[in-house]
């Protein structure tokens, strides 16, 4: 351990928590949320989103959880990893960012280094977040206090590509800082390190990953619609495409979550500032935006639209991706209410997600199991490994008749043994 270094962690969730478990190992780190229920149940060896197995939580022996921001005082490391999501209106929302900010400013110190990891639009860090820590510091940047920018690349759910074995990006105010900053993740990472040239590069790197991906889900989902008037697979055109070594074989679906639904909004809005109207990525946005209402469309042409107010629809998976439990921002309560408004009971069923927590979020009719009801159409809306193992025999045990259907949207199951796909 090198005492000369202490971190403070700003923000326990999915991606505060695992990178406060793997500097824990090696460095003195606190880690910090607002929340005292998050804290006490870290406390408690237990991640309730489910990301972190118990055994991983209790291997890191430096580390310290806590609300109380005074235990920050002596950290000379400052890493922030608070959400950064918009407002209803699609534009940036900062609000947690610079409380962070004001809340490490308080305890900044010469010499100390603050390191953003939220995703954020070229010049957050230095154009929002630095006049923060020095107006309320007293101190001045690149003098008294250096800056960073690392971006997070946490997929959550995903086991394979962890904190550790995924390439990082880092960057700094000044050579000196970046190298220390190098060195600070190189304890803990195992992958490529890659140096970016400034803090604005690293967030640009961040920001268009999320939002390339978004385009290109776009490009699918619209090709889906196309495929679908020419009564042609989507699934099967992918398929055979996808033989070609260059290929980018994406799949078409919801596009949801705090970081490809996002993110492009984040560069659209500094684009507009500086007078560049965006087209294609609020094309694809817009596109990806909408798919609740092709689902829709796509199951009136399938059903007798006088006896939709007749029918019980199940929407399988609630969460914005597969195999985990993190449903902010998730696309399938636009699917929820569209069909809401339509069909007689809509219940959604989604194994990941903790009932007595959450139960009443976004006023979603939940249920606990299969058993409550049979139902005229089943929605399989997100690729749950659950779903998988659950089997289509078992699917098709809750239909109410041999003319309920079974929609899968994300190709779980073959083709012949399902009545729709997208």
């Amino acid at each position: 351990m090198n005492k000369n270094i202490k971190i403070a962690i700003i923000g326990l969730g999915y991606v505060g928590l695992p990178l406060s478990l793997e500097f824990g190992k090696k460095f003195r780190t606190i880690g910090f949320d607002i929340s005292k229920k998050r804290i006490q149940s870290l406390k408690n060896n237990n991640d309730f989103n489910k990301d972190i197995e118990l055994n991983k939580l209790k291997k890191s022996k430096y580390l310290t959880f806590t609300n109380n921001e005074k235990i920050i005082f002596d950290c000379n490391y400052f890493i922030i990893t608070v959400p950064t999501p918009i407002f209803k209106n699609n534009k940036p929302n900062l609000n947690s960012l610079k409380s962070a900010s004001l809340l490490v400013s308080k305890y900044l110190k010469r010499g100390d280094i603050v390191i953003y990891e939220s995703t954020v639009y070229p010049g957050v860090t230095e154009e929002v977040c630095v006049p923060i820590l020095e107006k309320n510091s007293g101190l001045k940047y690149n003098e008294d206090f250096y800056c960073g920018y690392s971006p997070e690349r946490i997929n959550p759910g995903d086991k394979k590509h962890t904190i550790t074995n995924i390439s990082k990006i880092v960057s700094g105010s000044n050579k000196p800082t970046l190298n220390k900053i190098y060195y600070l993740y190189k304890n803990i990472i195992k992958s490529e390190i890659f140096k970016s040239s400034s803090i604005k590069v690293a967030e640009a790197a961040k920001i268009i990953e999320n939002s390339q991906r978004d385009i290109n889900i776009a490009f699918i989902n619209e090709l889906t619609q196309i495929f679908d008037k020419l009564n042609i697979s989507t699934n099967e055109v992918l398929r055979a495409a996808s033989t070609k070594w260059n290929f980018l074989n994406f799949k078409p679906g919801f596009v949801g979550g705090h970081c490809i639904s996002v993110d492009p909004y984040y560069l659209a809005y500094k684009a507009k500032k500086v007078g560049i109207r965006p087209q294609i990525i609020l094309s694809g946005r817009k596109t990806n935006d909408q798919m609740h209402k092709y689902v829709l469309r796509k199951l009136q042409k399938k059903l007798n639209l006088k006896t939709l107010s007749k029918l019980n629809v199940l929407i399988m998976g609630y969460t914005f991706k597969e195999n985990c439990s993190d449903y902010r921002n998730t696309k399938i309560q636009d699917l929820y209410l569209t069909l809401k408004s339509k069909f007689k009971v809509v219940n959604v069923f989604d194994p990941y997600i903790n009932l007595a927590k959450s139960k009443k979020i976004n006023d979603v009719n939940f249920i606990q199991n299969l058993k409550k009801l049979k139902y005229d159409v089943v929605l399989i809306a997100v690729g749950h490994d659950y779903f998988k193992k659950l089997g289509i025999k078992k699917i098709r045990s809750i239909l109410k008749n041999n003319n309920s259907i079974i929609f899968d949207l994300k190709y779980l199951f073959k083709t012949n043994e399902t009545d729709l796909q997208l």
